[in-house]
């Protein structure tokens, strides 16, 4: 089987992660991948914030948890880093523009060694007042959607892949 077929059969979503964290020039690559993620007529509508910040990436987890039901646990499973990918509303393919950046910054992850996993609620993050503030803190403007997060961290684990459901491709030949 071709090795990039293979890798993509055998990337898995991360739930432990060493504590250590993701080098620089790891996270770079990871968002290059994701700028590159095919969009709506090539728009190109989602943006991405990287936070290695603890302070920052704690509060997200708290309010993310919060958002889940949960608090008092952390839905970024200690992952010690967070790309939060956001979409421009106003581009009527936003969220499947974010969701295909998020796909090849998991893969680009998996490719380099770093584990990764989507953590959802990112919309309602970024609805909330902090999520807000933090836009403005960074000085991004325009009507944003949050997509998801993608927690970046070096894997603790080696998840085995769960059996494929059948009965899920259809042929109209």
């Amino acid at each position: 089987m071709n090795e990039k077929i293979s890798n993509l059969l055998a990337r898995r979503s991360i739930r432990s992660y060493k504590p250590e964290p993701v080098r620089e020039e790891d996270i770079q690559t990871i968002i290059e991948a994701g700028l590159y993620a095919a969009s709506g007529m090539g728009r190109q509508s989602p943006i991405v914030i990287a936070v290695t910040d603890r302070k920052v990436r704690d509060e997200l987890a708290a309010m993310n948890a919060e958002i889940m039901g949960r608090p008092g646990t952390d839905p970024f499973y200690g992952a010690p880093a967070v790309l939060v990918v956001l979409a421009d509303k106003a581009i009527p393919t936003h969220v499947y523009d974010g969701a295909l950046m998020i796909g090849n910054m998991l893969q680009a992850a998996y490719q380099i060694g770093v584990g990764s996993c989507w953590i959802h609620r990112a919309k309602e993050e970024f609805a909330s007042d902090y999520g807000r503030e933090l836009l403005k803190k960074l000085g991004i403007e325009g009507d944003y959607e949050g997509i998801g997060n993608v927690i970046l961290g070096y894997p603790a684990e080696d998840p085995e892949p769960k059996p494929r459901n059948e009965g899920r491709v259809y042929f109209v030949r």
